[in-house]
């Protein structure tokens, strides 16, 4: 088996999925605009810490997910009360950041590398997304359900999804100056996105019931 394929088209499915403006690419964007890039890093570290694992677990149990539906169900139904939590919370509560030196100087990277963690975990869309990432691929051939396959996958999908992090941190980091908009906004900007992920994952799980 070529090893390259599976690397590839997982990189390839990686950038598809965290490209469009998300919850963890858009936090990201947020600690670093507010935080400034190196703790930006440590949220995306702690954030690809947990992608790991959730891919992983992804591919090993792509087969049992697609053969019990109602596993899928489940997690859109648990993501969607998530999901509902988090657009009320960034619209109604979460406070504006402010960028100051001595706000920056307080922080910790490691509550920002934790951060990442949670933030990443909470996120239940790259589960069912590569479930059906790695059915698709081993249903054309070019992936099997081997160990250096899925390693090989996995690797893909990790550094995918830092490269799209990485560009969300250092293009946001770059328009520091020119930031007041999304700084003043950006609570709402990642209220919008969770609300229209709660949106889709209500619409999928009521025609699921109907």
């Amino acid at each position: 088996m070529n090893l390259f394929l599976p690397f590839f088209f997982g990189f390839l499915a990686a950038v598809v999925g965290v490209i469009p403006p998300g919850l963890i690419n858009m936090t990201a964007a947020k600690v670093s605009l507010v935080d400034g890039k190196k703790r930006a890093m440590m949220f995306v570290l702690g954030a690809l810490i947990i992608i790991i694992f959730q891919t992983y677990i992804s591919v090993i149990f792509a087969q049992y997910i697609d053969s019990h539906k109602e596993i899928i169900i489940l997690l859109r139904e648990i993501g969607l009360f998530i999901f509902i939590a988090l657009t009320v919370y960034f619209l109604k509560f979460a406070k504006k950041p402010k960028i100051n030196d001595e706000n920056v100087a307080v922080k910790s990277k490691r509550s920002r590398f934790f951060m990442g963690m949670i933030i990443s975990a909470i996120n239940f869309f790259p589960i069912p997304y590569y479930v059906l990432v790695s059915i698709a691929l081993a249903s054309y051939k070019v992936f099997t359900f081997q160990p250096l396959p899925i390693y090989s996958l996995v690797l893909g999908i990790v550094l995918g999804s830092f490269a799209v992090f990485y560009f969300y941190v250092v293009f946001f980091n770059k328009m520091k100056s020119k930031a007041v908009f999304f700084i003043n906004n950006m609570n709402n900007m990642i209220g919008l996105i969770t609300g229209i992920v709660a949106l889709i994952t209500l619409f999928n799980v009521v025609k699921y019931y109907f």
